[in-house]
């Protein structure tokens, strides 16, 4: 990297424009447009994830009092709001899903050797949606209850880098199970959920593909136990059962045997129920797999909280879609980012480093490592020590 460039410049160096360039030339992004091309719209929406900006004014006057560094970024012109609410609206938004499927397969190849502590080579994935909340009057076309709009975002996290490897950005009333009947299921991965898709004839449908699942049972599901393997209760595992489903349509909707695991945190006393297809799988492997789960919260607690997704930069469903996919783009490519430079950092931190210095014209690898983020300031001569005595 050149340390003559701005840490934005730098960044966006990671995009792998030839693949943008022929994903835009697919959609005709950039037919008849005269200023801010997709690139250049692109460069825009990330910059204002990375420096949290809320709104179309907020970016403008942003980048209007930088004005002197917008070609350094790559833009050739000044950026006005009506100009990017207008590309928003109008470019269709599946262009930016495609773009971010591009750098989802990269950070995969990368963090594909990454260790989950499980001592399994499968593939692990957490399904889990998150609602955001919307104003229904503005946004019509995303009905959730009769006061208020929402979206959902139905996400699939590749455990190893935390990587979200398919979205469907639905309105508030679709279900989370229904989404797996939109979901290619991968032969010999696991896929950790919580009960709300707990559908036995969807589940039979991943068992026959190859999958396995682990989720957890609801209260009073009706099953019988047809064997019971020994267990070690001090070590939380109650028991270990292959169970059969005793209702008519549920039986008939899994026909097979189910394995069902209790386990008792030994930390907090609470019991879980968990229900998966695998047979072979210590059940302590079980339960850690489940509690990974939680890395899909993680992902959706980070996103909500340090891109800018609650707060819209336009109204329609074209322009929403288009914000969410671009912040999903610049939340892989700061993993990919990591990765490259072998970076210690978390993604939040990184994302912390350059909220406030992306104008910076220093080295990229340096300027994000936590030890020149956070100099020492030595004492000067003239510099007080309170602790002196």
């Amino acid at each position: 990297m050149n340390a003559g460039k701005t840490l934005f410049a730098q960044f966006m160096e990671f995009m792998p424009w030839t693949s943008f360039s022929r994903i835009v030339d697919r959609y005709g992004g950039d037919a008849g447009v005269r200023r801010m091309n997709c690139a250049e719209q692109f460069r825009i929406m990330a910059f204002a994830q990375l420096t949290t900006r809320e709104s179309l004014r907020d970016i403008e006057v942003t980048l209007s009092a930088n004005a002197s560094k917008l070609y350094a970024m790559g833009l050739r012109h000044s950026v006005h709001r009506s100009t990017l609410a207008e590309a928003n609206e109008a470019r269709d938004w599946r262009m930016w899903s495609d773009v971010a499927a591009v750098l989802i397969r990269r950070a995969r190849k990368l963090y594909r050797d990454d260790d989950l502590g499980l001592d399994l080579t499968n593939t692990v994935y957490a399904l889990d949606a998150t609602t955001i909340d919307l104003c229904l009057s503005l946004f019509e076309w995303a009905p959730f209850r009769s006061t208020k709009a929402a979206v959902k975002m139905h996400t699939l996290l590749d455990l190893r880098g935390a990587i979200p490897t398919f979205i469907h950005i639905s309105d508030g009333k679709m279900h989370d199970v229904n989404v797996l009947d939109i979901l290619l299921i991968e032969a010999g991965a696991f896929y950790v959920m919580d009960r709300g898709y707990l559908d036995f004839a969807r589940l039979y449908q991943m068992h026959q593909a190859g999958a396995f699942f682990v989720t957890r049972a609801k209260r009073g599901m009706d099953a019988r136990r047809v064997y019971s393997a020994a267990t070690e209760r001090s070590t939380g595992v109650i028991c270990d059962q292959a169970i059969a489903l005793n209702g008519f349509y549920s039986a008939q909707a899994y026909p097979e045997h189910l394995r069902r695991i209790r386990f008792q945190d030994p930390a907090t006393g609470k019991q879980l129920i968990f229900l998966t297809n695998n047979t072979t799988l210590p059940p302590l492997t079980i339960a850690a797999l489940y509690k990974s789960r939680w890395q899909v919260e993680l992902f959706f607690k980070w996103i909500k909280q340090h891109l800018r997704i609650k707060k819209f930069l336009g109204t329609s469903e074209n322009a929403v879609k288009t914000q969410i996919w671009c912040a999903v783009a610049t939340y892989v490519l700061i993993a990919i980012v990591k990765k490259e430079l072998q970076l210690e950092a978390s993604l939040y931190t990184l994302l912390q480093i350059l909220s406030v210095s992306v104008f910076e014209k220093n080295e990229l690898a340096s300027a994000l490592q936590l030890s020149s983020a956070l100099p020492e300031t030595p004492l000067g001569a003239n510099q007080l020590n309170l602790f002196s005595f």
